[in-house]
Formats: structure tokens, sequence, C-alpha cells
């Protein structure tokens, strides 16, 4: 008897298992979904002459489905990295160095993890931002929910908090990617975006 219940329970275990994939696997199809949908009309289109709802019709899912996977159109462009990103894109960097050091040391590792299909589709994003004068000057507040997430992700040494300076120069170097953004998008991908982020970053250099 004991053997049977342990078979039941395993195969209970299995069927939820399965059920859990199966919800997951909807869920990733349905984001991809909305995410292609929506990226095909921007660039036919234009970011502006699009409402969510007519987003959600094009994708066959309904306006509340829209917003459990997007908080807005903006987010589907403007993808912010999360917390964790930073943080292991920046826990090789020695605490005691500058701010600015730790950040343009940790730039081009991020750079080098872009595969050749992630950096297509940041730049179809980036090309509908720079096409779009209203999603150009909302990169700003993006800049700063940006910096917010760096902010929280640097490791400190133990007891130590971060500096305002050190806030400030963040913001500066978060300002300073996306400027190299908008100049490779506004380039069409022509130029190279590690060196942009070179270039702009160079600019924040003290002379």
């Amino acid at each position: 008897m004991r053997r049977l219940v342990t078979i039941n329970e395993a195969t209970e275990d299995h069927r939820v298992s399965n059920s859990q994939d199966w919800r997951t696997r909807r869920w990733e199809d349905t984001h991809q979904r909305i995410y292609d949908t929506a990226l095909g009309l921007f660039q036919e289109h234009g970011f502006d002459q699009l409402s969510v709802g007519q987003i959600a019709a094009a994708a066959g899912v309904s306006v509340p489905t829209f917003y459990a996977h997007f908080q807005s159109k903006e987010h589907i462009v403007m993808q912010l990295p999360t917390a964790h990103d930073f943080a292991a894109l920046l826990a090789g960097q020695p605490t005691d160095l500058p701010m600015a050091e730790r950040i343009r040391r940790a730039m081009p590792p991020w750079l080098g993890t872009w595969t050749p299909e992630f950096r297509e589709d940041a730049l179809a994003r980036w090309r509908i931002i720079a096409a779009t004068p209203t999603l150009r000057l909302r990169a700003a507040e993006f800049e700063r929910t940006s910096g917010g997430v760096v902010a929280d992700a640097l490791p400190t040494p133990p007891g130590a908090a971060l500096r305002p300076a050190d806030a400030i120069v963040i913001n500066a170097y978060m300002s300073a990617y996306t400027a190299a953004l908008l100049a490779w998008a506004d380039s069409n991908g022509e130029r190279k975006i590690d060196e942009l982020v070179e270039e702009s970053f160079d600019v924040l250099q003290p002379r």
C-alpha cells in the first residue's frame, strides 16, 4: 500500500509539474507574440500612431492581458536591465575603485554578452526610440530609473553607503550610455556600439 501511495503521489506531482510548465510556456509565447507584434507595428506605422488597444487586437489578446505583460507600450521598446543583471555585471569590480572606473570597466563585458540576435533586436528598438521625439524625451526618465537600479546593485564596502557624489556619477554615465545608443540607432547600426559608448564615456573624463 505504501508503494502504491508513493506512485500515486509521483503521478500527481508529474501532472502538477506539467501543468506549471504549460502555463509558463503559454505565458512566454503570449509575451513574445505581443512584443513581436508591437515592434512590427511600430516599425510600419510609427510609435505615436498606435494605441495599446490596437497592439492587443493585432496580437490576439485583450487589453488587460497586454498590461499583464507590459506596463505600457513604452516598456516594450525601453527595456531596463534588472538589479540582478547589474549585480552580476559589477560583482567582479573592486569596490575601492572610483565609481567612474568601475562603470567603465564593467561596460565592455556587458556589451560582450550581446548575441547577434540581441544586438539586432536592441538596434530595432532604439531605431524606434530615435525616430520618435516623445520617446527620446522619455529616455531621460528611463535613465534615472536605470541609475537607481545601478546604485542599488553596486557592491559597497561593509558598513559603507553609496555617496551622493557616486549617485551623480552613475546618472551621468547612464546619460552617456543612452546618448551612445541613440547615436548607434541614428547611424542605423553602421557605427559600432562599443566605440560609441567609449566615446560618450570619454566626454565625462576630466581634462
